[in-house]
């Protein structure tokens, strides 16, 4: 099975000119794989399955435009989109995935997650996160009217930016020790997740394995990276080289 993995496209008004990017993307996927999987943080921000605010409806309409087409779609929440719902998932015709999911890749079982979980120095989050995906609290939010989420995001989104600004570069990556214990707890030797844009393929030695993890790209820059499995082998492109592939 050809598949294609990305995360953390951030799409938003902010950028438009990622949106014309990513519609080839996906046109591209429609012809030369059967599943995309995207790990989280697709939208730069999601405010619940109403939130109409462009370029969500496009983005939406294009995702599924490959389902109708006879691809499958996985989608991960992310810590920008996790309120993903089920008239989400219907719209696009997503499957959306727990935080821990496995998938053989040509044989090779192997772990996908967005990645946050990995990142357990960084406990402020960690914490914050534990909140906001409380069934409570997001019954509660998203039973404000749109506008008032609207503020509440903005206001959240300032003091997420200023408190990135406080912390040392090593609390927002992920754990090694973490990865290990959660790579035995899934019985797997590969590892793809996304969320700290720092796009790398890592191998080490763990419990007598030669074990790999797979970091995806974000689509702030330039390169706009995915991870193209097909064949047994995992090719790292560009979305512009996807695109021509």
């Amino acid at each position: 099975m050809r598949c294609v993995f990305a995360s953390d496209l951030h799409l938003s008004s902010l950028a438009p000119e990622k949106l014309p990017l990513f519609q080839a993307f996906i046109d591209r996927a429609t012809e030369i794989v059967d599943a995309v999987y995207l790990l989280g943080d697709v939208f730069e921000i999601w405010l619940g399955d109403d939130d109409d605010s462009a370029p969500n409806p496009l983005v939406v309409k294009t995702l599924r435009r490959f389902t109708d087409s006879g691809g499958a779609l996985y989608v991960m929440c992310g810590n920008r989109d996790f309120l993903f719902g089920s008239s989400f998932a219907e719209a696009s015709g997503a499957t959306l995935l727990p935080d821990w999911h496995i998938v053989e890749l040509d044989g090779v079982a192997t772990l996908l997650t967005h990645g946050d979980l990995l990142c357990t120095k960084d406990v402020q989050y960690l914490a914050f996160r534990q909140h906001v995906r409380d069934p409570t609290t997001q019954a509660e939010f998203l039973a404000l009217p749109l506008a008032q989420r609207r503020e509440v995001a903005a206001n959240m989104r300032s003091g997420t930016q200023a408190s990135m600004l406080e912390k040392d570069e090593f609390i927002m990556d992920v754990e090694q020790s973490t990865v290990e214990r959660v790579m035995q707890d899934h019985d797997v030797q590969r590892l793809i997740h996304g969320h700290t844009h720092r796009p790398a393929d890592h191998t080490f030695e763990f419990a007598g394995h030669t074990c790999e993890r797979i970091v995806l790209g974000d689509w702030y820059g330039d390169e706009c990276s995915v991870v193209l499995s097909t064949g047994g082998r995992l090719n790292r492109l560009s979305a512009t080289e996807f695109i021509q592939y």
